[in-house]
C-alpha cells in the first residue's frame, strides 16, 4: 500500500463501513482530531451515524454503496469483518485507499484461511480440519480427537454458528445445526485463560502495542476484560511478538485485535484475529492516554502512533441487553466510566454499552 498521500490533514474525510458501536467510537475519536466522518450503515440513525457528519444507507456488500462512500472519503476503513472484501477492493481501485488492507479482511473472514495463514507465518494455533460436508467430520474427529468444536468458516461471532461434536454419530445433526455450511473443526484446547493484544501499525511500518488483557466470556459473549493482565514477562513478550509478526505479515495499517489461549505450560496459541478495533480494547478508552479508537484513526490517517502505556488498571464490563437499564446508578458511581452506544432495542445478549472501572496499577 502506498503512503504517499499521508498524513491526512485535519478536515479530511474518513469513511467508515459499518454503523455500529465500533464505528461510533471511531467517529468520535476522528472528530476530536478534526476529521470529518462519513459512515455507511444498513439503517438510518445508526449508532455511528448519530455522531458522524454524513450517514449513507446501504448494504455493506453492495459495491455501489461502498463506492458512494469512497467518493466522499480520503481513506476508507471498516468497523467489523462481515463486509465485502471485493466491494472494498473495487473502491480502492477507484482511488480511495483502504486501511486495514482488504487482504487482511479476506483472510480474517474465513477461519480455515485464517489458521492456515497464521501457521504459514509461524504462529501456532489449535489443530484443525476443513469441513465441507458432514461426512468430513468423522475423519476430522479421528485426527483431532473428540470432542471437537465445529464452526462455520464465515460470519460467526459471539458464539454463534458453532457447536461441539462429541462423537462421529452426531456429525449429521451438528452439521445441520450450524446451517450445513462449509466449516472448520477445531481440536479442543485445554487453556488456562484467554488473553488478547490490541496493536497498531502505521503506513510507514511503525508498530505500537497495548498491554495484554485477560478476557472472561459468558455463553460465548465477552463479559469482562481486565488489563494489564497479571501474566509473566515471558508471556507478555510472546504475546506482543505474535501481534507484531501478524501485522508485518499482513502489511497491515490500523488497529488489530489478537485473541490468544494461554496453556498450562506457558505457550500461547492464536485463537483468532480481528482486523479492526476490538471489544477487548475498550478498556483503553479510560486506561490510556491514547485509546484504541484514536490509535486506529491516527494509523489510517498516517499520523504518528500514540503512547500505549497504561495509566491505571481497568476492568471493562460489557453491558448486555437490559444491563444498560442501570445507567442511572452507573452514572452515579464515582468509580465507573459509562459508555453507551445509542441503541434503542435492548435484546438479550446485545451489546448496549460498557463500563470501565479503574484502580491503581
Amino acid at each position: 500500500m502506498s503512503a504517499s498521500r499521508f498524513p491526512l490533514a485535519p478536515g479530511s474525510t474518513i469513511g467508515i463501513v459499518g454503523g455500529g458501536q465500533l464505528g461510533r467510537m471511531l467517529a468520535m475519536a476522528a472528530a476530536r482530531l478534526g476529521f470529518r466522518v462519513a459512515v455507511l450503515a444498513r439503517e438510518a440513525g445508526s449508532p455511528a451515524g448519530q455522531v458522524s457528519a454524513v450517514e449513507l444507507v446501504g448494504d455493506y456488500g453492495d459495491p455501489d454503496a461502498v463506492a458512494r462512500l469512497a467518493a466522499l472519503s480520503d481513506v476508507l476503513t471498516f468497523e467489523f469483518e462481515n463486509v465485502s472484501a471485493a466491494a472494498l477492493a473495487a473502491a480502492e481501485g477507484s482511488g480511495a485507499p483502504i486501511a486495514p488492507p482488504d487482504r487482511a479482511l479476506a483472510v480474517a473472514q474465513d477461519r480455515v484461511d485464517e489458521k492456515g495463514f497464521l501457521n504459514l507465518h509461524g504462529l501456532a494455533t489449535t489443530a484443525f480440519a476443513p469441513i465441507d460436508t458432514a461426512a468430513d467430520i468423522a475423519p476430522g474427529l479421528e485426527r483431532l480427537g473428540a470432542p471437537a468444536l465445529l464452526k462455520t468458516r464465515r460470519e460467526g461471532y459471539d458464539g454463534k454458528g458453532q457447536a461441539w461434536v462429541k462423537a462421529p454419530g452426531e456429525a449429521e445433526a451438528v452439521f445441520a445445526a450450524i446451517g450445513a455450511r462449509p466449516s472448520i473443526l477445531e481440536a479442543k484446547v485445554e487453556f488456562v485463560r484467554e488473553l488478547s493484544v490490541i496493536a497498531a501499525r502505521g503506513w510507514t511500518g511503525e508498530i505500537a502495542a497495548y498491554p495484554v488483557g485477560e478476557n472472561r466470556h459468558e455463553h460465548g459473549v465477552l463479559r469482562t476484560t481486565t488489563a494489564p493482565a497479571d501474566i509473566t514477562p515471558a508471556a507478555r513478550q510472546e504475546a506482543l511478538r505474535i501481534a507484531a509478526a501478524l501485522l508485518r505479515a499482513l502489511d497491515y495499517v490500523g488497529v488489530v485485535g489478537v485473541e490468544l489461549f494461554e496453556l498450562a505450560d506457558g505457550r500461547l496459541l492464536v485463537n483468532e484475529f480481528a482486523p479492526r478495533v476490538h471489544n477487548t480494547g475498550h478498556w483503553t478508552l479510560d486506561g490510556c492516554q491514547v485509546d484504541q479508537f484514536e490509535q486506529h484513526i491516527r494509523a489510517v490517517a498516517g499520523w504518528p502512533l500514540g503512547p500505549t502505556e497504561p495509566l491505571a488498571r481497568v476492568q471493562m464490563t460489557n453491558l448486555l441487553g437490559l444491563d444498560a437499564g442501570a445507567w442511572a446508578s452507573l452514572a452515579a458511581d464515582p468509580g465507573a466510566r459509562l459508555w453507551l452506544y445509542g441503541k434503542s432495542d435492548p435484546a438479550p445478549g446485545r451489546k448496549m454499552g460498557h463500563v470501565n472501572r479503574l484502580s491503581p496499577l
